[in-house]
C-alpha cells in the first residue's frame, strides 16, 4: 500500500520528515481490524511526531516493533478484514475511527476507564498504522458507525478534537443548562466543539479568539459573546516576569477577568483550557469560587506558573483531561449523527499534499481543520442522509 511514512533518521520539518513509501499492508489480530482509508483529517501530534519533539515516538508504543511511523489520528473508511473475536464488524461496513487504544487485558479498562490503563496510547501518534495510508489497522473498540449525513472527508475532519471537547465537558466538568464558560481558543480545533456543546446543553459561553471575524464566527456556533484577546495581549504570561512586569501583567488579567463576567453576567463556573502557560494564571483568578478549569493541553508551554492563593482560598478546582473513552467517543458521535453538532471544515486536500498539510500547520499557516482524500476519488463523496453537513469556515486558534 502507498503511506506516507516518518522515520527515525529523517525527524525535521515536516515537508522533509514525510515521504511516500510502500508498505506492506498490515494483518489484523485478534479483536482488530484493518480499515480501507477514504479520508483522513490532520492534527498537530504528527506535527510533532515529524519533528520529534518535545519526544520522539519512536522510542516506545509500537514503534521499535515495525521501525517507521504512519501517522494519521482521525480518519474514515470501510471495514476490510477483521482479526479473530470480532463480532459487531464486517467488510464494507462505514466507519470512523476514534484514536485511543489499550490492551483488553488491563483491568482499568474493564472497570475503571481505559484512559486510566497503563497501556492506553493514542493510535497514529503512540502507534504506527495510523491513517495517512490506504490502510490502517486499529482495534475493533476504536470504530464507529460514521455519520451519514456527512461526506468521506467532514467524516474524518472531527474525531480527534470533538471527543477531546467532549470528555471535558459533558464528563469532566458535568456541564449543564445555566453553566457560563469561558472558551480559549473558541475558533480552533477543540473550541468550535466546545461552542457547540454549550450551546447543545444550555449553557452560556464567551469564547477568546484572536480577530472580529472568528469572534463572529463563534457567535454563528452559539457562543453568548466573544473577547479578541489582542485588547488583552498583556495578560500572557511568558515566563521570567520581573516583579514589575508581573503586576503589569496581573492588571491586564484583572480586566480581561471584569469583561469576562461582564459578557456572562457573573465569572464563569468553568474555563476550557488548553493553552496553558500564557493563560492559565488568567483562567485560575478568572474561574468564580468553586469554580472548575478543566484542561487538556498546554500549546504555549506545559511549565506552569500561576498564584495559587486563587485557587485554595477561593476553593477552585482543576481538572486534567485527556481525550475520551469509547462510550464518550459513541454518544459524542450520536450528536453528529443528529446534526446537534456540526464540524467545522476549513480545507480539503489530496494525498499527495500530507508533507504539506503538516508543514502549513507548523508554521501556523493553516485556517482551520484540514482533511486529506485518500481512498476516496474527489470530495463530496459518500453522504447517502440529508444532513446540514459541515461547516465550512476559516478558522484558528
Amino acid at each position: 500500500m502507498a503511506a506516507w511514512v516518518i522515520r527515525e533518521e529523517r525527524q525535521g520539518e515536516p515537508v522533509d520528515a514525510f515521504q511516500i513509501e510502500e508498505i506492506e499492508v498490515p494483518e489484523p489480530g485478534a479483536f482488530e481490524v484493518v480499515v480501507r482509508v477514504m479520508a483522513a483529517g490532520v492534527n498537530f501530534n504528527n506535527v510533532w511526531a515529524a519533528l520529534g519533539q518535545p519526544v520522539s515516538v519512536f522510542g516506545y508504543g509500537d514503534h521499535p516493533q515495525y521501525g517507521h511511523h504512519i501517522g494519521g489520528s482521525d480518519a474514515s473508511g470501510i471495514v476490510w478484514k477483521v482479526g479473530d473475536g470480532v463480532t459487531r464488524w464486517k467488510p464494507g461496513d462505514e466507519v470512523v475511527i476514534h484514536c485511543n487504544q489499550a490492551s483488553y487485558e488491563d483491568p482499568e479498562v474493564h472497570g475503571l476507564d481505559p484512559l486510566a490503563a497503563p497501556s492506553q496510547r493514542i493510535w497514529g501518534y503512540e502507534t504506527t498504522w495510523g491513517s495517512f495510508a490506504q490502510f490502517t489497522k486499529v482495534q475493533a473498540q476504536q470504530l464507529l458507525p460514521r455519520p451519514r449525513n456527512l461526506t468521506w472527508e467532514e467524516a474524518a475532519s472531527y474525531g480527534l478534537t470533538y471527543f477531546t471537547a467532549y470528555r471535558m465537558l459533558i464528563d469532566q466538568v458535568k456541564l449543564q443548562a445555566g453553566h457560563r464558560v469561558l472558551i480559549w481558543g473558541a475558533a480552533g480545533g477543540l473550541g468550535v466543539f466546545a461552542t457547540q456543546l454549550c450551546k447543545a446543553s444550555g449553557a452560556e459561553c464567551v469564547g477568546v479568539v484572536s480577530s472580529d471575524e472568528k469572534g463572529e464566527l463563534i457567535k454563528r456556533l452559539g457562543a453568548t459573546d466573544y473577547i479578541n484577546r489582542n485588547e488583552f495581549a498583556g495578560m500572557m504570561r511568558k515566563g521570567g516576569e520581573t516583579p514589575d512586569e508581573e503586576k503589569a501583567r496581573f492588571k491586564v488579567s484583572r480586566a480581561f477577568s471584569k469583561r469576562v463576567g461582564d459578557l456572562l453576567g457573573e465569572p464563569p463556573d468553568i474555563v476550557f483550557e488548553h493553552v496553558g502557560k500564557a493563560t492559565f494564571p488568567t483562567s485560575v483568578l478568572t474561574v468564580k469560587p468553586f469554580g472548575k478549569v478543566v484542561i487538556c493541553g498546554a500549546t504555549s508551554g506545559y511549565q506552569l506558573d500561576f498564584d495559587v492563593r486563587y485557587l485554595w482560598m477561593r476553593q477552585k478546582q482543576i481538572i486534567g483531561s485527556h481525550f475520551a473513552n469509547a462510550w464518550e467517543c459513541k454518544k459524542a458521535n450520536e450528536l453528529i449523527e443528529q446534526s446537534k453538532i456540526r464540524p467545522v471544515l476549513w480545507q480539503t486536500m489530496g494525498f499527495d499534499k500530507v508533507a504539506e498539510a503538516h508543514q502549513l500547520m507548523h508554521e501556523n499557516k493553516h485556517l482551520g481543520k484540514i482533511s486529506i482524500l485518500v481512498g476516496a476519488a474527489e470530495e463530496g463523496l459518500g453522504q447517502t442522509e440529508e444532513g446540514p453537513g459541515a461547516i465550512r469556515a476559516e478558522v484558528g486558534s
